[in-house]
């Protein structure tokens, strides 16, 4: 089968939903499927050193010329190729990029109108290049904020469009008005040219129906999987007990919730030595809250404790699980992939999450870690304490976190479940 995959880059942050589709990517291209990776925006960035193809369509910065100087919607092709250069993104990017929705209301309603505004020239091109190079059997959106690009695609190609879901419903909503309100009716309008959405989670195929207003029939769910190679069985033992989240260091992920339960613990005369790392991408807007978590650490006495060691590459995401007794992202909103349970899992090291999202249904069907009610800061703390006195309890969810992610949520399972729907549509 010949696949056409368009991903969004997000300039220098690892990204989840990036990490995804190059795994799916290469599940696919193993099983002996053509696979062509058509990253927007920005080149993508993935935690194992693979690079990006060497074209960038719909490039950040040719995207934002052409938003806000009508001439640039007029250069020749040859100018857009030198803007839309994979080096010279990378450059622009080299600082972070702000995700923040509050300041892409604009664009964002602009990326949605597609061949109706001030993108056309940039969809038409990426059309062409489908159409007269790619010559798919089935084209994959990454998300519902490109949409836009399905009825143009349609236009062009007879093949069928699957478009994922991964949680913007966050992203829209941050957006204000009237960007949220116009950008929730043009995917809703857009939507009638998608064949298939898949969502990555029973929570999340429900949350964007209601949010999208689709039928939910339409909606297939294929879990995420992640590659399991490399991920040693930790089982949670490290000495000494070591409490670790892996995630975007941004509010909503909750790393303040999980240093206040961490006074709590240290609080108790009964604790053994203890301590607190963090890891993830920390966006430039997002440096003064991280900086406001490491004032309140420090004003608790605990900051030879507490330890945030920057983003990690994949050699050093595995080599920081390694060195986990028990893992936390307490988010304070709902998550529809909790990406970040399932590497701590894939390690063998169980995990204290908030009962909400995804996370309730990764949990229970991996077995492999406790749910407490959501922003319950005593229970979030009680958990962790009860796993950081009971050792072979922990060892014990270790195990199943373990077992669990390589049953329901590996590269293979989420490869087997992709190909059901594609074959479904391709009539294969």
């Amino acid at each position: 089968m010949r696949i056409a995959h368009v991903t969004a880059g997000a300039g220098h942050m690892y990204c989840g939903s990036c990490l995804r589709d190059q795994t799916l990517a290469n599940a696919l291209a193993k099983a002996g499927h053509e696979v062509v990776l058509m990253p927007v925006y920005t080149p993508t960035r993935t935690d194992d050193g693979t690079h990006d193809p060497g074209r960038v369509f719909l490039g950040g910065i040719n995207m934002f010329l052409q938003e806000h100087f009508v001439l640039f919607r007029k250069i020749p092709k040859r100018f857009d190729r030198l803007l839309d250069a994979p080096p010279l993104l990378r450059l622009a990017t080299r600082r972070g990029v702000s995700v923040n929705p509050a300041r892409l209301g604009h664009m964002t309603v602009s990326m949605l109108q597609g061949i109706d505004g001030p993108m056309r020239k940039e969809v038409i091109e990426l059309v062409a290049y489908l159409r007269d190079v790619v010559r798919p059997e089935i084209v994959s959106l990454p998300n519902s904020l490109l949409i836009s690009l399905a009825p143009a695609i349609k236009a062009a190609l007879p093949v069928p469009i699957c478009c994922t879901l991964q949680g913007e419903d966050v992203f829209l909503e941050g957006l204000g008005e009237p960007y949220r309100r116009d950008s929730l009716s043009l995917i809703r309008a857009h939507a009638a040219s998608v064949d298939e959405f898949v969502a990555v989670s029973q929570f999340g195929a429900g949350a964007m129906a209601a949010y999208l207003g689709l039928d939910r029939a339409r909606i297939k769910v294929v879990p995420l999987g992640v590659q399991t190679a490399g991920h040693e069985a930790s089982g949670g033992n490290a000495d000494p007990f070591t409490l670790g989240y892996l995630a975007r260091i941004v509010p909503e992920k909750g790393l303040h919730v999980l240093c206040e339960a961490y006074r709590r613990l240290r609080s108790r005369a009964d604790l053994p030595p203890s301590r607190l790392w963090a890891a993830g991408y920390l966006a430039p807007e997002h440096r003064s809250y991280l900086a406001s978590v490491q004032r309140s650490v420090a004003e608790w006495g605990l900051a030879d404790e507490f330890h945030y060691v920057g983003e990690v590459d994949r050699v050093g995401k595995l080599a920081f699980l390694r060195g986990l007794s028990l893992f936390s992202v307490p988010a304070t909103k709902d998550d529809q992939k909790g990406l970040f349970l399932l590497e701590a899992m894939a390690s063998g090291v169980p995990v204290v999450q908030p009962r909400r999202g995804a996370f309730v249904e990764i949990v229970e069907a991996t077995g492999g870690g406790v749910l407490v009610p959501p922003d319950d800061l005593d229970s979030l703390a009680d958990a962790v304490l009860d796993l950081c006195r009971n050792a072979e309890r922990r060892k014990a969810l270790g195990a199943a976190a373990y077992a669990g992610v390589r049953e329901h949520y590996s590269a293979e399972r989420m490869l087997e479940a992709t190909l059901e729907v594609y074959r479904a549509l391709v009539g294969a």
